[in-house]
This record gives C-alpha cells, sequence and structure tokens, in this order.
C-alpha cells in the first residue's frame, strides 16, 4: 500500500473563555439572570453585590475561603521537594489596583430623562424556558459524561416550540465546534440526540412530523399490555413509517388496499394515530402555563409620541470585586515576609479576581449588546413602535441588524431568538419583527409578514366546502397588488400550519 503526503490548510477559529461565557450569558432570558449571578456569586468569593449587608457577610465568607486555601497549600506543599521559593518570586499585583476600581457596575443602559421602567409583574405567557428547563433536568437520567453533557444541552437548546429539533445535525456539529469548542462528529451528536428522544414528552427532538409520531407510537408499544391493543400500535406504527404520504393526504382505500386489512382494523389504528401529539412542546408549555411568565428583556414606552427604550436591568444586580480580597493584595505587597505557601494564596486571589472581572465584564457586554440590537430594531420599525400596525412594519433581515450594529449575525441571531419586548401593543419576541422583502406591483418593497396576514385572512373568509386553492390564492395576491409565485403561496401557507385545500374541505 503507497503511502501519500498530504498538505492540508484548516482555518480555525478558537474563542476565548470570556467569548465562550458571554455567549452563553447572551442566551439566558432576563427571568434566568438573577439566578445566574447567585451561582456565580457562590462559586466566587471574591464577587460580590454592591450590598453593604451582603458585602460584610461576603468578606467573611472571602476571608475564611482564602484562610481555607492557605490550609490548604500548606498540607499540599509541606511534603514537595521539587520547588523553590524562588520559583515565586515574581508576584506582580500592580495590575490589580487602578482608579476607579471602587465603582460598581452599571447596568442600566438608560437615559437620565427616560421614564422609569414600568413595575416588573407576570405576564400571561407561555414561556419556553420552562420546557427546556424540564428537558435539562431529565438529562441526568441518561448517564452522560462531561463531553456528552454539553453537547446534549446544546442540542436541547435548539429544540423550538413545538419540540422540534428542525437544525440538521452536520449545522449542529459546525456550531459545537466553532461556538462552543467542542469537536464531536455527526455519529456522536446523533447518538446522543436518539437519546434526548427517551426524554419526556414523548416524540421530542424529533426533526419532523412523521419522526415524531413513530417516537410516540414506538414508546406506546413497549408500555402495551393488551395484545389487542399492541396489534393495533404495530399497525399504526407500520401506516406511519410506510405509508406517511398517503396518510397525510388522507388516501385510506388505497392504504388499506396494500396493507390488506380490514376496514375495522384501519380505523382502529387511524384512531391510535389522531390521539398522538403533533406538537410535544406546547402541550407541555400549555400544561405549565399557570407557573411559568415571561419577564421582558426590554420595555419601550410611549413618551410623548415618542417610543423609548429601557433595558429591563431588574434581574441584573449592579457587582464589584470584593474589597476584601483587594485588601489582602495590598497587605501582601507591604508585606515583607514573601514565602511560597503565602504566595500560592496570592495567586488563588489573584485567579478569584480575575474570574470576578471577567464575569463583570461578560454582564456588562451583555447588556450593551441586548440594548444596542434591541435599539436598531426599534429604528428600523418604528412607525410598528407607534402604531402597534402590524402593516407598519418593514421588510428587515438580521444583516440588517448586524450592519446597523457592527455586530456578527450570529449574535444578532442569538438575541432575537431568545428575547422579549413589551410595548404598549403587547410583548414579543424580537425574531417576529423580522421578515424578508417582496415587490408590489408598483414596485414598492413590503414585509412578507403583510402577505402572509392577508393569505391567512383569505383562507379564514374561504367557502369551507369549496376551500381556495394555492393557484386561486396566488390569483387573488396579485389582485391585490403583491408580486408573488404560487411555490412562494404554499411556502408561507406552511409556515402558517395552513393545510393544503383538499384537507381544509369541510362536508
Amino acid at each position: 500500500m503507497a503511502l501519500k503526503q498530504q498538505l492540508q490548510q484548516k482555518l480555525l477559529q478558537k474563542l476565548s473563555p470570556q467569548q465562550i461565557q458571554l455567549m452563553k450569558l447572551l442566551q439566558i432570558p432576563t427571568a434566568s439572570l438573577e439566578s445566574r449571578i447567585k451561582e456565580e456569586l457562590e462559586e466566587n468569593p471574591a464577587l460580590e453585590l454592591d450590598e453593604p449587608a451582603y458585602n460584610e457577610e461576603n468578606s467573611e465568607v472571602a476571608e475564611h475561603a482564602v484562610d481555607r486555601d492557605e490550609e490548604n497549600f500548606d498540607e499540599e506543599t509541606e511534603d514537595e521537594s521539587g520547588s523553590s521559593a524562588d520559583d515565586y518570586e515574581n508576584v506582580d499585583i500592580s495590575e490589580y489596583f487602578h482608579d476607579g476600581d471602587d465603582d460598581v457596575t452599571d447596568y442600566k443602559m438608560q437615559e437620565e430623562k427616560a421614564p422609569e421602567e414600568p413595575e416588573s409583574r407576570p405576564l400571561p405567557l407561555r414561556a419556553e424556558t420552562g420546557f427546556l428547563d424540564q428537558l435539562n433536568h431529565q438529562l441526568g437520567m441518561l448517564q452522560l459524561d462531561e463531553k456528552e453533557l454539553r453537547i446534549a444541552e446544546y442540542v436541547i437548546g435548539s429544540i423550538d416550540e413545538d419540540g422540534y429539533l428542525r437544525r440538521d445535525t452536520e449545522s449542529i456539529v459546525d456550531d459545537l465546534a466553532f461556538r462552543q469548542n467542542i469537536i464531536t462528529s455527526v455519529n456522536e451528536t446523533e447518538n446522543i440526540i436518539r437519546k434526548i428522544q427517551q426524554l419526556d414528552p414523548p416524540g421530542i427532538a424529533a426533526r419532523n412530523l412523521q419522526e415524531c409520531l413513530l417516537i410516540q407510537l414506538s414508546r406506546k408499544i413497549a408500555e402495551a399490555q393488551e395484545e389487542t391493543k399492541r396489534k393495533s400500535l404495530l399497525l399504526a406504527r407500520k401506516i406511519i413509517s410506510e405509508y406517511f404520504e398517503e396518510f397525510s393526504k388522507k388516501h385510506y382505500e388505497k392504504i388499506q388496499r396494500s396493507l390488506n386489512i380490514q376496514e375495522e382494523e384501519l380505523k382502529q389504528a387511524i384512531h391510535l394515530i389522531s390521539r398522538l401529539n403533533p406538537r410535544p412542546g406546547i402541550h407541555v408549555a400549555a400544561h405549565n402555563k399557570t407557573e411559568h411568565y415571561i419577564v421582558p428583556d426590554f420595555f419601550i414606552v410611549n413618551n410623548g409620541g415618542k417610543p423609548e427604550l429601557i433595558l429591563n436591568s431588574r434581574n441584573a444586580p449592579e457587582l464589584r470585586i470584593s474589597e476584601s480580597f483587594k485588601e489582602m493584595l495590598r497587605h501582601y505587597e507591604k508585606s515583607g515576609r514573601k514565602d511560597k505557601k503565602q504566595k500560592e494564596a496570592i495567586q488563588f486571589i489573584k485567579q478569584k479576581i480575575d474570574s470576578a472581572k471577567w464575569f463583570i465584564d461578560a454582564i456588562k457586554q451583555r447588556q450593551q449588546t441586548l440594548y444596542k440590537t434591541m435599539e436598531a430594531i426599534l429604528q428600523h420599525q418604528y412607525n410598528f413602535f407607534l402604531s402597534g400596525d402590524e402593516a407598519d412594519l418593514k421588510p428587515m433581515i438580521l444583516k440588517d441588524i448586524a450592519e446597523k450594529t457592527g455586530l456578527d449575525i450570529s449574535t444578532v441571531s442569538r438575541v432575537a431568538n431568545s428575547k422579549f419586548v413589551q410595548t404598549e401593543f403587547g410583548t414579543y419576541r424580537l425574531k417576529y419583527f423580522f421578515s424578508e422583502a417582496i415587490s408590489t406591483d408598483t414596485g414598492e418593497e413590503v414585509s412578507t409578514r403583510e402577505v402572509k396576514k392577508i393569505l391567512s385572512d383569505l383562507v379564514e373568509q374561504e367557502d369551507k366546502k369549496h376551500p381556495l386553492s394555492d393557484e386561486k390564492l396566488t390569483e387573488l395576491l396579485r389582485e391585490k397588488g403583491y408580486n408573488i409565485a404560487r411555490r412562494t403561496v404554499a411556502k408561507y401557507r406552511e409556515q402558517l400550519n395552513i393545510p393544503v385545500a383538499r384537507l381544509r374541505k369541510q362536508i
């Protein structure tokens, strides 16, 4: 076998821990930010809230933590013989003291003249975070190692509100490498997806309706105790697996002939299929709608006829570096005795202070990124925020906001997909304001959302005994001045979850 020498050039981008931390914080909704900050406060005694009572208590915790650490260093280094004190002589702490270090971080992102934040109150809207939290809580049952757990968490974060994983596995693998610095394969990721599909509710993380129904039927077959029911479930799975297109089009006679079964057998199988849940995510969210609420990430208020933006900072308390930790560094600098154990303890203190600084900076960058993104959306959709009329929404894509803000498109997407804004007209997810553009017969560009609204109205008003075909809908839209192709009408109809005309027909 001949050996070949080959030269390959690869472009890899490795993200720093701070960048990874920022991206994770961007994904966190305002409702969960406070708990994430509390988690960091518990883990790092060098980080504290700007509250006197808390600071005093935290200072004691910090001192005890360092005392304990020094004791640990004593135990660990007593028997070591290979290191000398000279290895620890140059401990530079000057970089840890700057003018203004005592200032707390300001997250308000609000002009002095802007109105005060509206009082925080729960809104009666479904919050997908509760649904995703439930999935994450179940991961402990899967016995995953640390790498597999991180992959599983990323996959769960990609599941939409209906409970579907609509991203192809290759894209997930690429994102894990680029965004999370996790190198994996399609096969490994597929195995983890199949494990996630074992979680409740049944059908979760399916890539399409067919897979969703098959997952549920397989679960029911495994649980069935009566042989008659098991037989009907097996037939139902065979129909979905091998005759899904015929089932979708309600070509029941063709299925019956192909399978050579009795009409009653077919009816029983179809009845079992009809009781499955085509949107497992919605089921969970609806079940918990009295317990989970959306906390808006932004407020847009009308201030004398001018919409103004306020970032919801209620769950982002002001943070600062513990004064007791900085005092310990000052004490070290003045101390004449600088033995190895003391210097090792100082290295620990510096590490904790660095970590606290990174976290404070990441929180500040998160707030700045959110504000910058929403401010650009506000300016682009200014008329809508004045009127609340969907017809005033202008075409807007991620690239438009990325160019206005100087942010990466993936960053804008991360913000748009997970954040909410409360207005006087209602509360909206940011991605609601994004849509493509089409041209009217006068050459004017309008939002595809406007076209979808008209399409939805046409279907709602149709004669259900003679529903409108895609061709007829295209014709009616063109009569209203919208230059649109039939295949585009079909795409919009599917995005609106409107069945084809034959399935909308009522007797």
